[in-house]
């Protein structure tokens, strides 16, 4: 009654593919070779996976359900292979890393040059990614280390802060803000603000700076990003609150940053798996990422 990773894959590839002619490409067989794996597999199972109308096939339901199970598995394999291949470079040094996407424009890409010069050999991954995603790309080990604008808590996983930036306001050149060089965080009410979904931690961060003022936070557009942020205040959407790594990485000379009048700084953490201890190449890097922060961007 059970089918082999075979039988899996041609199903699968059907699926995809839509048809048999398409499963043949992918797989690169031959059609007759699909469609013989096809109904061995229905003879085995006992139930139809495609219902035939016109030369074409049209998934059943059970093929259906199947198919997300399926889904499961193929990502399990990708993982392991995605580890054989990093177990085989690792021989010639391998550094996986995932940042919050603020860090992911400027910050840790100077750092990975700068590193690079100095070890030509090893590889370097850099993956950006919101909290959760980075959270679970460490877990999963699919990266070494992480470097995150917020806290990720994780039993599982190691945090320590590495440096501090600010949020900071920023408006367009033309704006009237920005003859006053400080943001008043009761003014933020009274131009449209560009904010962030109340699920990510920047719209957390900023609707708590609302309520701590006795405002309510009713952003008049909604990003996921501080770096998307930039780009509309600078097309004069409105106004933002972002952090200085996305405000520095962004080269228009159209923005003007305004210091909150009520000081909120962000800290930068390192993440990494708390079952594995650094490597040596990744402690490397950390201190790369250390140099180029003190030098381009404490402020």
């Amino acid at each position: 009654m059970s089918l082999n990773l075979r039988q899996i894959e041609v199903f699968r590839a059907v699926m995809i593919a839509g048809s048999i002619s398409g499963a043949s490409q992918l797989l690169m067989i031959s059609q007759p070779a699909v469609s013989r794996m096809l109904s061995y597999s229905e003879q085995r199972i006992g139930f139809r996976l495609f219902e035939r109308v016109k030369g074409r096939l049209y998934p059943s339901p059970e093929a259906r359900r199947l198919f997300k199970d399926v889904e499961h598995v193929y990502r399990d394999v990708q993982r392991v292979n995605a580890t054989v291949t990093d177990l085989v470079q690792r021989r010639h040094g391998v550094v996986r890393l995932v940042c919050s996407p603020s860090l992911g424009h400027q910050l840790v890409p100077q750092s990975i040059a700068t590193f690079r010069h100095h070890h030509q050999q090893v590889r370097v991954s850099l993956e950006c990614a919101r909290n959760i995603t980075l959270r679970d790309r460490l877990l999963d080990h699919q990266a070494d280390l992480g470097i995150s604008l917020f806290p990720v808590d994780h039993p599982n996983l190691e945090i320590s802060p590495l440096f501090e930036t600010r949020l900071v306001g920023i408006c367009h050149r033309d704006h009237p803000l920005a003859a006053e060089g400080t943001l008043e965080v009761e003014r933020l009410s009274q131009h449209p603000l560009i904010g962030y979904g109340v699920d990510t931690p920047f719209g957390r961060l900023v609707q708590q700076l609302h309520e701590s003022h006795g405002m309510t936070y009713q952003p008049a557009i909604e990003v996921d990003s501080p770096h998307y942020a930039c780009g509309l205040v600078r097309s004069q959407a409105g106004i933002a609150l972002v952090d200085e790594f996305s405000l520095h990485s962004d080269v228009s000379d159209s923005l003007c940053m305004l210091p909150l009048s009520y000081t909120r700084t962000l800290e930068v953490n390192l993440v990494h798996p708390r079952s594995e201890p650094l490597s040596q190449l990744a402690r490397v890097f950390i201190e790369n990422l250390n140099a180029v922060f003190r030098h381009q961007f404490s402020l």
